[in-house]
């Protein structure tokens, strides 16, 4: 295997992945190599038809005073669950592409040092756009940290 020109050759192996069988396959493929969710530490830990659970592991990178969650990471995770209840359990279009259309974000209370827990529902299925809704909670305890609704395009 040759490198792009202006390139060293990596002794990391590169990974080919199978060819997804659905949406829920694909995300689940997409998820581990996707830059910005492994920057955030978000970890997928359940997938089903239009229904989807992550978990984001506090850091202290992600706080904006003390020890308060970001508002800009909990609307990002709110985005991750969109986008995976999304893709949850519909067929795999011809353009395997997507793109978050919409994405309100409500602010219940803080969340201050602690893991959160992302579920995301797909509430209307469309042709290309796909209605999803997605409770940001503490994963102790449950506390409704935010609630976000978001439109995304898929195809």
């Amino acid at each position: 295997m040759s490198s792009p020109p202006g390139q060293e050759a990596s002794s990391t192996p590169t990974i080919e992945p199978q060819a997804p069988a659905d949406g829920a396959d694909l995300m689940r493929q997409f998820l581990p190599y996707s830059p910005f969710v492994q920057l955030m530490g978000a970890v997928l830990t359940e997938i089903g038809d239009g229904h989807v659970k992550l978990r984001l592991p506090f850091r202290n990178d992600l706080v904006t005073v003390g020890s308060m969650v970001h508002g800009g990471a909990i609307a990002a995770v709110a985005d991750f669950g969109v986008m995976v209840a999304a893709w949850a359990g519909l067929d795999i279009p011809d353009k395997v592409r997507g793109v978050t259309v919409s994405l309100s974000v409500d602010y219940i209370e803080p969340a201050v040092a602690e893991d959160l827990e992302i579920v995301g529902t797909r509430l209307r299925t469309g042709r290309r756009l796909q209605t999803c809704s997605v409770d940001v909670l503490t994963a102790v305890g449950g506390r409704l940290v935010a609630r976000a609704l978001g439109v995304y395009k898929v195809g």
